[in-house]
């Protein structure tokens, strides 16, 4: 199967109704085909378990080239899985030749999140991800804390898990200065998703770093944390 077949396939599917509310809805201007995620997820399933790695390799770089956004989306979807054999940085190399061109949420969150199962599965390749933090790239620099959320979410973190997290937050201090909503967003969420397992780090982070922040985001990364919003201070 080719990627132009592939999106035939999904042209059939799609519908000029939802094609125009996403296009509307995401505001990017590509070519939409109104086909919805759990579609696009039941076919990624299928089309992995079928599939060998190089041509799913080559499907997802063509999908992606097309600059459809289903396409894109099904394109980070094939590569959606925490094991991959062999992990020989095909599949890693490809979604960070991804990252430059981000342009929106929505697809850069589905590689995202592609990208997190391929860091998790070899963490030396966080110092690929540092480098974007000083990107001139938005996207990039908001990538760097998306990729990495899977580092607030371990109940009992190794000694090297600690470490990376510490390193991270590092990364995300570095960019409260940053005054883009989406970055501002991010730091929110990374920090909200670490207070369900570390409320006590995100509590030291946001008493020094949270009168730097925009008051949404203190108030984000608090959400779960049953405190009051002491941290925020008026803009």
């Amino acid at each position: 199967m080719t990627a132009d077949e592939l999106l035939d396939r999904l042209r059939a599917m799609g519908s000029e109704a939802d094609a125009a509310g996403s296009a509307a809805y995401h505001k990017v201007d590509r070519p939409y085909l109104g086909v919805r995620n759990p579609v696009l997820s039941d076919l990624a399933r299928d089309l992995r378990r079928s599939l060998p790695l190089d041509e799913r390799l080559a499907l997802a770089s063509g999908l992606w080239d097309s600059n459809v956004h289903e396409g894109r989306i099904l394109a980070a979807k094939l590569l959606e899985q925490a094991r991959i054999r062999p992990d020989d940085r095909a599949a890693w190399d490809l979604i960070v030749s991804w990252v430059p061109q981000f342009d929106g949420w929505a697809i850069a969150d589905h590689a995202s999140i592609s990208g997190a199962k391929r860091l998790i599965a070899d963490p030396s390749r966080l110092e690929i991800v540092e480098g974007w933090i000083t990107a001139d790239h938005m996207w990039s620099r908001r990538a760097a804390l998306v990729m990495t959320l899977p580092w607030t979410r371990m109940n009992t973190p190794k000694p090297a898990e600690i470490a990376a997290r510490e390193r991270i937050l590092g990364w995300a201090e570095s960019l409260v200065p940053d005054r883009d909503w989406f970055i501002q967003k991010a730091i929110a969420w990374w920090l909200r998703d670490l207070s369900k397992h570390d409320p006590d780090r995100v509590r030291s982070f946001l008493e020094v770093h949270g009168p730097a922040m925009k008051p949404f985001a203190v108030k984000e990364a608090q959400r779960h944390m049953g405190t009051p919003d002491q941290a925020a201070a008026p803009e």
